[in-house]
C-alpha cells in the first residue's frame, strides 16, 4: 500500500490524473473502474487537459462507474442541475470532453425493470471486459466505498442497497437541496459495485482530501478492517493500492512520517509507486 500526501486538492487530484494516464499509455485498452462526487471531478479535469493538450487517447478504453440512484437514470432534456443521476454526472463531468467510443462507457441503470438481474449482467460485463485495471476510489464520511454502507458484505457483489440517513444526509446538501426536491422525494436506494467487486480490480486508487475526512481516513487506512467501514477493505487487496491524500485527509495517520519516507525511497531507488 503506498500512501502519497499532496499540499493541496489540486496537487492529489494531478497526481492521481498522472497514475491513470500512465496506465492508458501503457495498455491503451485499459479497463478504468470510476467514481462519481466532489472529489474525483479535478482527477476528470486533469485527464481531460491532458486529452486536449497531449494527446491522451481514449478511444481503446472501457470505463464501468461503481453506482447509480435506484429510480434515476440519464435525462439529457433537463438541465445539469436537475438532473441528479450519475449517468449525468459523468456525461457532464467527464465523458463528453474526452474521445471514448459510444458504448465503451457503463454506468449502472438505476432505471432497470430488473434491478436484481442487472446486477448479475453488470458483474459478467466487468469479467467480460477482463476485469478491471484500475478503480478510482473515494471515501464517504462514515468510511463507505461507492454505496457499500456500512455493515456491508465485505465479499458483496454488485446489488441494490438501502442508503443509510448520513449518506440520504450528505447527499442532499451535495447534490438535491438546490434542486427543489425535499429529503423524502430524493432516492433511499441505490445500485452499487460490491465490495468484493471492487477488491478484483488490479489497481485500487483511492482520493481523499480536507480535514474532515482525516479520522475516518485513519481508521480505515490504519484501523481494524471492519464491514462498519467499507473502505478498510482496502487492507485486504491483493494487489496494487495507492492512497493520495491531502494534507488535510492525511492529518490524523498515525504512520504519516512512515508514509512520506517510503515514497522518497522509491523515488531515489527509482521504484513505482
Amino acid at each position: 500500500m503506498d500512501v502519497l500526501v499532496r499540499v493541496n486538492y489540486q496537487e492529489m487530484s494531478a497526481a492521481a490524473a498522472v497514475i491513470i494516464a500512465k496506465l492508458i499509455k501503457s495498455k491503451p485498452d485499459c479497463v478504468l473502474g470510476l467514481a462519481t462526487g466532489g472529489t474525483p471531478i479535478g482527477t476528470y479535469k486533469e485527464l481531460i487537459r491532458m486529452h486536449k493538450d497531449e494527446g491522451l487517447d481514449f478511444s481503446k478504453v472501457k470505463t464501468f462507474n461503481l453506482d447509480e440512484y435506484l429510480g434515476i437514470g440519464l435525462d439529457l432534456a433537463k438541465p445539469y442541475e436537475k438532473d441528479q443521476s450519475y449517468a449525468r454526472f459523468m456525461y457532464e463531468e467527464f465523458f463528453k470532453h474526452i474521445n471514448l467510443k459510444k458504448g465503451s462507457t457503463h454506468v449502472p441503470d438505476g432505471l432497470a425493470k430488473d434491478p436484481e438481474k442487472f446486477c448479475t449482467w453488470y458483474e459478467k460485463e466487468i469479467k467480460k471486459a477482463g476485469g478491471i485495471d484500475l478503480q478510482l476510489l473515494g471515501i464517504g464520511g462514515d468510511g463507505h466505498w461507492a454505496f457499500n454502507e456500512p455493515g456491508s458484505s465485505l465479499a458483496s457483489r454488485t446489488r441494490v442497497e438501502p442508503l443509510t440517513q448520513q449518506t440520504m444526509d450528505d447527499n442532499y446538501e451535495a447534490f438535491y437541496k438546490k434542486t427543489g426536491i425535499s429529503r423524502e422525494q430524493m432516492p433511499h436506494f441505490a445500485v452499487t459495485m460490491g465490495i468484493g467487486t471492487i477488491l478484483e480490480s488490479r489497481h485500487a486508487l483511492m482520493i481523499a482530501n480536507g480535514e474532515k475526512k482525516a479520522e475516518i481516513i485513519a481508521k480505515a487506512i490504519e484501523g481494524p478492517i471492519t464491514s462498519q467501514i467499507s473502505a478498510s477493505a482496502l487492507q485486504l487487496h491483493p494487489g496494487k493500492v495507492t492512497i493520495i491524500l491531502d494534507y488535510g485527509a492525511a492529518a490524523k495517520l498515525k504512520n504519516l512520517e512512515h508514509f512520506k519516507q517510503v515514497e522518497q525511497a522509491k523515488i531515489k531507488y527509482k521504484m513505482d509507486i
